[in-house]
């Protein structure tokens, strides 16, 4: 079968189509037929070797963790689905890839696909729905009434995140810029920052919650904006210590990882705040409930560009621009 893989880490990560073995199923997994695939920031960050300590890839590996499709054969435990079933999923950090003709998923992993939802649409949902279902659900534990600063409103993360916080009751403040400002909006955000114009540390105040999705300094300025008891859910580092422990990685890793986030732990604690990194896990029963509020229509898909199989890597250099209003997908 037809994947997109990389071949080393790096500055030059040789991406390209490759003939690679259709995959054999265990008892508990899918064999999926891939008819679209979305591509993660995650996904060119994995290429610069960062996560290596982290994530084990057997190289050349597929790219992808995101794909909706169709149920070719089940392994012989497998009783959720069965073959023909329309399903989306998310398959990071399982050592396969979603950039493929076919892909193998855990049956613990995938959903069905919404009703509503072609399969375009299905495959732009689970790693940006499992993030901030995880962050803003699990993490933050927001209630109705609170407030939390959703900062790049217009990407993948944020389109979702703040209709999921809408849905949670809260109140939502965003940053983007000039042009993103009605589709922002249009989500459901109250307090809309544009950054081109204003910073967002100097307009917000009062806020219970923050997620992390902007890399730089954007993270110690969030301080400003939280009441006491208020916490910061990161996306994007610095890694920490906790991270390291619920991974289960050696002392010299938890190490690394603590003296990286030293520092904003320590500012969060002088400000009454707590900060914690999030590194989202596939989940299919979460995937489920999401699916649910898709075909309710609390929420829906705002995808950026799609892109044919052949263009793939393409599209991973577009998504790299990070000028995507939304999320950036694969058709097959």
């Amino acid at each position: 079968m037809k994947a997109l893989t990389f071949k080393r880490y790096g500055k030059s990560p040789d991406i390209g189509f490759a003939d690679v073995p259709r995959p054999t199923l265990k008892a508990d997994e899918l064999l999926v037929q891939v008819l679209a695939a979305s591509v993660n920031p995650v996904d060119n960050m994995i290429l610069t070797g960062i996560f290596k300590p982290v994530l084990h890839f057997e190289l050349p590996a597929t790219l992808g963790s995101d794909l909706a499709g169709v149920v070719i054969e089940v392994g012989s435990d497998v009783t959720s689905f069965k073959p023909g079933d329309a399903i989306f999923a998310n398959i990071f950090d399982q050592g396969t890839g979603a950039i493929a003709e076919f892909a193998v998923v855990p049956e613990r992993l995938a959903a069905p696909k919404p009703a509503n939802l072609d399969f375009v649409q299905a495959a732009s949902i689970p790693m940006v729905g499992l993030t901030s279902w995880q962050a803003l659900k699990e993490r933050a534990n927001l209630r109705a009434g609170q407030k939390v600063f959703i900062p790049a409103g217009s990407g993948g993360v944020g389109t979702f995140a703040i209709q999921l916080a809408k849905h949670l009751g809260t109140k939502v403040g965003t940053s983007t810029s000039t042009g993103n400002v009605d589709l922002v909006r249009s989500l459901g955000a109250d307090e809309v920052v544009d950054y081109k114009t204003q910073a967002f540390e100097k307009v917000l105040r009062g806020y219970d919650a923050v997620l992390g999705s902007v890399k730089g300094d954007a993270m110690a300025k969030s301080l400003d904006i939280l009441k006491p008891g208020g916490t910061i859910v990161s996306l994007v580092g610095p890694l920490d210590a906790a991270f390291a422990r619920a991974r289960r990685l050696n002392f010299v890793l938890k190490l690394v990882f603590g003296l990286m986030s030293r520092k904003i732990i320590c500012l969060a604690k002088k400000r009454d705040v707590t900060y914690s990194f999030l590194f989202a896990r596939p989940d299919g029963a979460q995937l489920g409930e999401i699916g649910k509020l898709i075909e309710a229509e609390r929420i829906r898909p705002v995808i950026d560009k799609v892109f044919p199989f052949e263009q793939a890597k393409d599209a991973l250099e577009y998504l790299a621009q990070g000028h995507a209003k939304g999320k950036v997908v694969i058709k097959m």
